[in-house]
C-alpha cells in the first residue's frame, strides 16, 4: 500500500536543468521527516548530483526504456514527480506504472495531447488504484488554475461567472521546454485527435454550462495591447471549473498573453504563427530544436532577473473583482518549486479524496496555495466590489 512505501517522493529526471533545480529545493526545503529519492538513468550522472548537494538522499536508476525500472519506481514511493520531456515521448511509462501502484503523480508537462491521452489511457485505472495523477504543476498551469480558483472565492455564489487572466512574464527557455513546445506545434491534428477522444469519454457536468472565451487582440486598460495565449491553461482552469460546484452555473474564461506596445503585439504574432509553420516541415523542425538541446537552459543570473505577474478580473452577481499571482523566475526556478511543493502536498497535508487524473485546483487547492505562498509566491487581492 502507498501509506507503507519506502519512499514519499521520488524525483524522476533529477540531472536534468529543472530536474536538479528541484533536487535543490528539496534539499533546502523538505521538511525532517519525509523521505526522498533522486532518480535517473545515468547513476555517474546522479552520484555526481548527490554530491554536489552535499545531501544522504537514495539514488534509483531508472530508464523510460525499461519499463521494468519505472514500475519499481512506483512501488517504492507514495509520490513521483517528475521532470522528463517531451512528455509525449517519455512520460507514458511512469504515468501508467503509478496508475496501476497506486502512487501519486505530478509532472511538468504543457503538452495538451499527453495530457488528454493519458486521460483515454490511463483515468480508470487510477480510478481503481486510488492513484492521483496531476499535471502541468509549473508555471504551466498552477498560477493559472489556483489564481481562477482564488478570485472566484471572492465572488457570490451560485451565479454565472466571468474569469479573465491576463499573463505577463520575463525569462528565459530551456532546451527541454524548446522541443516540448516544437513537438506540439508540429502535431496539431493529432492532438485535435487526442482532444476528440478524451470528450467523448468525459462526462460533463449536469446543469451547468463551462466554456472558454475564444479571445481576440484587443488594448487593455492598464495593460496595453494584449494577445489570446494558446497554452494548456485555459483548458486546466476549465476542468476544474467543470469539477468544482463553487465556479458557478455558468463560467467562462479567457486566458491572455500581455504584450505592451501594438509592435510588440504584432511581432509575437509573427513569431508565433512562424513557429507554428516551421514545425510543420522536418527540416525546419530540427533547425529550431538545434538551437537548444534538453538539459540545457538560463543561467543563474539570468533567471534572477526573470519573473511573471498574473493579473485575473472577475465578473459575476453584479460584483468585479481583481486579483494577481506573481513571483520570480516563470519557468524553472518557480516551476521547480511548484512541483516540489505539490509532492510535498500531496504527502504530507490532509486533501479531499479524489482519484484519477485531476488538476491542482481540485487536487489540492488552497492547501497548495498556502505553501506557496508561504514559499514567496504571491496570492493577492486587489478590488473587491461592485461594477
Amino acid at each position: 500500500m502507498p501509506g507503507d512505501r519506502e519512499h514519499d517522493i521520488v524525483l524522476f529526471g533529477a540531472t536534468g536543468f529543472t530536474g536538479t533545480l528541484a533536487a535543490e529545493y528539496l534539499v533546502a526545503h523538505a521538511p525532517e521527516g519525509v523521505s526522498f529519492a533522486l532518480a535517473g538513468r545515468g547513476e555517474r550522472k546522479l552520484q555526481a548530483l548527490r554530491e554536489r548537494l552535499k545531501a544522504d538522499v537514495p539514488l534509483i536508476v531508472a530508464d523510460v526504456e525499461k519499463p521494468a525500472s519505472l514500475r519499481e519506481l512506483a512501488e517504492s514511493t507514495r509520490v513521483a514527480i517528475t521532470t522528463v520531456g517531451p512528455y509525449l515521448k517519455y512520460g507514458e511509462g511512469l504515468l501508467e506504472a503509478c496508475a496501476l501502484a497506486g502512487t501519486d503523480y505530478a509532472d511538468l508537462t504543457g503538452e495538451p495531447e499527453f495530457v488528454d491521452l493519458m486521460y483515454v489511457r490511463h483515468h480508470q485505472k487510477a480510478l481503481q488504484s486510488g492513484a492521483r495523477l496531476i499535471h502541468c504543476c509549473g508555471f504551466d498551469s498552477i498560477p493559472h488554475d489556483l489564481g481562477v480558483q482564488f478570485t472566484v472565492g471572492r465572488l457570490p455564489e451560485d451565479v454565472p461567472l466571468k474569469v479573465q487572466g491576463f499573463v505577463r512574464v520575463k525569462g528565459g527557455m530551456s532546451g527541454g521546454t524548446l522541443h516540448s513546445a516544437v513537438g506540439a506545434f508540429s502535431r496539431l491534428r493529432s492532438a485535435i485527435g487526442a482532444a476528440g477522444e478524451r470528450r467523448r469519454m468525459e462526462p460533463r457536468p449536469p446543469g451547468r454550462r463551462i466554456h472558454g472565451i475564444t479571445g481576440a487582440p484587443h488594448n487593455e486598460p492598464e495593460l496595453g495591447w494584449v494577445l489570446p495565449m494558446p497554452t494548456i491553461d485555459p483548458q486546466i482552469v476549465l476542468r476544474s471549473a467543470a469539477a468544482l460546484d463553487r465556479y458557478g452555473p455558468d463560467f467562462s474564461y479567457g486566458h491572455y498573453l500581455v504584450a505592451g506596445g501594438l509592435a510588440s503585439a504584432a511581432a509575437i504574432a509573427g513569431g508565433t504563427l512562424g513557429a507554428v509553420a516551421l514545425s510543420q516541415i522536418g527540416p525546419t523542425r530540427q533547425m529550431i530544436l538545434d538551437r537548444l538541446t534538453p538539459g540545457q537552459g538560463p543561467s543563474a543570473e539570468r533567471r534572477a532577473a526573470s519573473s511573471f505577474v498574473v493579473r485575473f478580473v472577475g465578473e459575476g452577481g453584479g460584483q468585479r473583482v481583481l486579483a494577481e499571482v506573481s513571483g520570480g523566475d516563470p519557468g524553472y526556478d518557480e516551476t521547480a518549486k511548484m512541483l516540489c511543493e505539490t509532492a510535498l502536498c500531496l504527502a504530507q497535508d490532509e486533501l479531499p479524496q479524489h482519484a484519477g487524473q485531476l488538476t491542482t485546483a481540485v487536487a489540492m487547492g488552497p492547501a497548495l496555495r498556502e505553501r506557496l505562498q508561504r514559499g514567496g509566491i504571491a496570492f493577492a487581492a486587489l478590488h473587491d466590489g461592485q461594477r
